[in-house]
């Protein structure tokens, strides 16, 4: 077989994000066949590779299942794999893996609810979260304050932040009456906490901001609050015809693995907000 970018293949491995090994390789934590590794090595299928002294598993392109997942996440979750606070994070309502690790696409911040994407395939994310997709991404706001025309067209033509140039591509008024009304608007990008910046400018308070909608897949009305449901082979492909990636082998499970799998997902229990 080709041989591939290090790594990418301890990316897929589930040792760490591609950003992350790019650092440890920089910092001479990786080994390659009793080596120290440097950025932009390759490997193949026959090299040994050791991170921070230890023997790793790798998962190469032909091996790697891509599997997708839809989480309804809470309020009071975050979305880093370990928090030295002690936080709660989505990582740990997850279904565990036998190989590789979940991948999120994206992050919603603590206090943002709603459609988070977690994947097995690296490809697949990076491909997702690159501004040249184009990917939007839609949310649910409960706003307070008096809203006009003139400020959704002003939030609609763009509005100077501290990172610069934002803007809404689409916001539309969707429900409510008096001081609280919901609105539906839509961003091209994930910066952080865009969506609130954005209402705060025009001195519009946010008190709730849920995700309905990434890209073509919208959160389904039976995933609820703090539980996940996983895309079938048909929807995955979908997706990464999409985003014009080669199709990857769908994932296999004994009898056992599938029967423990399926009663993990029929026990999950509705959370609407951490500790819920």
């Amino acid at each position: 077989m080709a041989d591939e970018k290090l790594h990418k293949v301890l990316a897929r491995s589930g040792v760490g994000s591609r950003r992350e090994m790019e650092r440890w390789i920089k910092e001479g934590r990786v080994q390659v066949n009793g080596q120290v590794a440097t950025l932009g090595d390759r490997i193949s299928e026959g090299d040994q590779v050791e991170v921070d002294g230890r023997k790793t598993p790798l998962i190469f392109d032909n091996q790697a299942e891509r599997r997708v997942l839809i989480y309804n996440k809470p309020v009071g979750e975050i979305c880093t794999r370990h928090d030295p606070e002690g936080r709660p994070t989505v990582f740990r309502h997850l279904p565990p893996l036998k190989e590789g690790r979940w991948i999120a696409i994206g992050r919603l911040d603590i206090n943002t609810s709603g459609l988070l994407l977690f994947t097995t395939d690296g490809e697949l994310a990076n491909a997702l979260m690159h501004p040249s997709a184009q990917i939007d991404r839609e949310y649910a706001v409960r706003v307070l304050g008096d809203v006009d025309e003139a400020m959704l067209q002003r939030l609609k033509d763009g509005v100077l932040l501290e990172d610069g140039m934002a803007r809404f591509t689409d916001v539309q008024f969707f429900d409510g009456e008096g001081a609280n009304k919901w609105y539906h608007c839509v961003v091209m990008e994930g910066r952080n906490r865009e969506v609130r910046r954005l209402w705060e400018s025009q001195e519009i308070q946010v008190n709730r901001l849920k995700r309905v909608r990434f890209g073509p897949l919208f959160l389904p009305s039976d995933v609820r609050s703090g539980t996940w449901k996983e895309l079938t082979v048909k929807e995955v492909n979908s997706l990464s015809k999409m985003l014009e990636l080669k199709p990857k082998r769908a994932p296999k499970m004994t009898a056992d693995e599938k029967q423990k799998y399926q009663r993990r997902f029929k026990k999950q229990k509705a959370r609407r907000q951490e500790g819920n």
